[in-house]
């Protein structure tokens, strides 16, 4: 991205870095480890999200698991009673009513059971989207405040995918952190009956599936380490598949026969990335099947013990029943409960992601008691010895720039690509502050005023201006939209819209398409129409007027528009913001050299300034540009 934020195009193969296999990871295991403590960390964080989402629902599901969890110990206990009351029945010393009563709580125990288990999964449902939508939200408000610089970084991109993919793909961490809670209460229950009749069954049973638990957290690690690796590459694949199949592409796609292309390196990149996928998953299949085994062996030997202890009739037959059933659920919950916990490093792992993106702070932000900028500028704009430099760029993309623009007056920048022309404007705008020098605005350093007060003072309109696909009265009311919200909430047009539309001679075209200002823009849903080039760039010219900024600045706004609509528009343009400061940035110089007075930029710094016939005069930079261009017309 070079200085006007452009992207470099001299190559169409971007690098993509070779994912490394999952053995090369290993001499990663460090960055692992020491990531364990800050995924443990996550977990309370993820929790007081939670709470926050919802805190009846979360309060609701906590209730049914605790309930769940003692279901399966009472029935065993009761089925034990059963059996035993069977047993002794037969020698006459029980009374059947004793065993129906028995059958009835059985019956009562597993009916709330029942009844605790599908509640429980339709609110955990319903929790879970209302979690997810609580993430989306928090890094939709996060994302507004970040700095432009982020959204100019490619770490941030990645960093943002791995966030934006934990709202619903890690969501699940909040079910298994209350199945291992429901687990381990119920675990805790059938220990303590097991480990009256034999102690040395329970401490088999953990010693069995404790080796597994430890594989499991430790191939998790791998797996992340994977996924945090492989972040870019996964966006370059996405990149490939909207490019191949998504609107703004597909007319080069097709002209210039692209499809194959670009599916083969689709192909490629995905085949590389499933290799290192599958021979991490190969090698923790082989180590699950081993240490499974090992579980299986250490079950069947409590088992036998069991057996033994029931043939040579040390317990009665309710209690072998009671012990067996026990030691099976006790060895389900507990190898439930270690790979669940493994699951929840790992899902903390991820979740980690996600509040280290919470994290990230702005650095362009409002002073404490900062001040509002002024209903009425009296001095205007003044540039002292600005000098700036992109973030990671050793190059300066604006060097010594001293500059004054007084209310009311007119300026055009001109001067070749990169020469700095839209690096000044995104200073004024304070999506980034100088690197050396001040901008004072009536006498103030712009940064002593409050951040919002700044952006609602000016209005700026940049050559990639936003195509929104809604409806005209709402691609024209995000100029100002805390001034027209109500009114698109109940879908009227407000009549800030309406004499913005005039203005810039959207009305026109208002009154042309079926729905007027309720018509739905873009092919992206369903009813939208399409406009051209022209009319986008009119309706992106409304999006300043209806701000009624005192400050307007205008970056290439009618590159799409006939030399005749041009010129109309602009004409109208100098009309309408009489007493405004405008900034114009444009290579037409039939529209600039009706500026007050044109700035000329090169390499970053301000090489020469006057109207258009002084300029013309003194046969610079302005007049060779000027004839090269009418010698395109002639």
């Amino acid at each position: 991205m070079n200085a006007e934020g452009d992207y470099n195009t001299s190559t169409l193969e971007p690098t993509v870095a070779k994912p490394q296999s999952p053995r090369g990871f290993r001499a990663d295991i460090a960055f692992t480890w020491r990531h364990k403590f800050a995924a443990l960390r996550a977990i309370p964080q993820f929790l007081r999200v939670a709470w926050a989402a919802h805190h009846g629902y979360m309060a609701a599901t906590v209730a049914l698991r605790l309930l769940r969890a003692v279901v399966p110990v009472a029935t065993l206990w009761v089925a034990k009673l059963i059996i035993d009351a069977v047993v002794t029945a037969r020698s006459g010393r029980t009374d059947i009513s004793r065993l129906w009563l028995l059958v009835g709580i059985e019956l009562a125990i597993v009916a709330i059971g029942e009844i605790s288990d599908k509640a429980s999964t339709a609110i955990e449902a319903l929790f879970s989207e209302l979690c997810s939508n609580h993430m989306s939200e928090r890094i939709i408000s996060h994302a507004a405040i970040l700095d432009l610089r982020h959204f100019e970084d490619p770490a941030f991109y990645d960093r943002l995918e791995r966030a934006q993919r934990q709202t619903t793909g890690r969501i699940g961490l909040l079910t298994q952190l209350l199945s291992v809670a429901q687990d381990s209460l119920t675990l805790i229950s059938l220990a303590a009956a097991v480990s009256i009749y034999s102690p040395w069954l329970l401490m088999l049973l953990v010693t069995a599936v404790i080796p597994g638990f430890l594989s499991e957290t430790h191939f998790s690690g791998l797996e992340y380490s994977l996924f945090y690796r492989m972040t870019p590459e996964r966006r370059q694949l996405d990149y490939l598949r909207s490019l191949s199949a998504g609107e703004k592409a597909a007319k080069e796609v097709q002209l210039f026969g692209l499809s194959a292309w670009l599916l083969s390196r689709y192909r490629n990149l995905a085949h590389r990335l499933h290799l290192a996928n599958r021979n991490l998953a190969l090698r923790k299949g082989v180590a699950a099947i081993l240490f499974s085994l090992l579980g299986i062996a250490g079950y069947y030997a409590g088992y036998v013990l069991i057996l033994w202890r029931g043939f040579y009739g040390f317990i009665s037959i309710g209690t072998l029943t009671f012990l067996a059933a026990s030691f099976a659920r006790s060895r389900a919950a507990t190898e439930r409960s270690l790979l669940a916990l493994g699951n929840i490093y790992e899902q903390g792992l991820y979740m980690r992601d996600l509040f280290e993106f919470f994290e990230m702070k702005p650095a362009i932000v409002s002073g404490i008691g900062a001040r509002h900028v002024p209903s009425q500028l009296k001095q205007g704009l003044v540039f002292e010895n600005i000098g700036f430099r992109y973030p990671l760029s050793d190059a300066w993309a604006l060097r010594h720039i001293n500059l004054r623009i007084v209310p009311g007056e007119r300026i055009a920048l001109v001067g070749e690509n990169g020469a700095g022309k839209t690096t000044l404007a995104k200073l004024v705008a304070r999506l980034y502050d100088p690197t050396e020098g001040r901008i004072l605005l009536d006498g103030i350093d712009i940064r002593e005023y409050d951040l919002d007060s700044v952006r609602h003072a000016i209005g700026v309109i940049f050559q990639d201006f936003v195509r929104y696909d809604m409806r005209l009265d709402e691609n024209i009311g995000v100029g100002a939209i805390e001034q027209v919200r109500e009114s698109l909430g109940n879908r009227q047009t407000a009549q800030a819209i309406i004499d913005a539309a005039e203005k810039s001679q959207v009305d026109t075209l208002a009154s042309e398409i079926p729905l007027g200002y309720g018509q739905m823009l873009g092919r992206r849903f369903e009813g939208g129409i399409e406009l051209s080039g022209g009319e986008w760039q009119k309706i992106a010219l409304a999006r300043a007027y209806i701000r009624k900024a005192q400050i307007i600045i205008l970056d290439e706004p009618t590159a799409a528009l006939d030399a005749r609509s041009e010129y109309e528009t602009f004409k109208r343009f100098a009309d309408l913001v009489s007493g405004q400061i405008a900034l114009l940035i444009s290579h037409r110089f039939s529209t600039v050299r009706m500026a007050d007075r044109i700035i000329v930029l090169k390499d970053g710094a301000i090489i020469d300034q006057g109207t258009h016939t002084e300029l013309l005069s003194r046969d610079g930079l302005y007049a060779e540009l000027f004839r090269l261009q009418a010698e395109g017309y002639r």
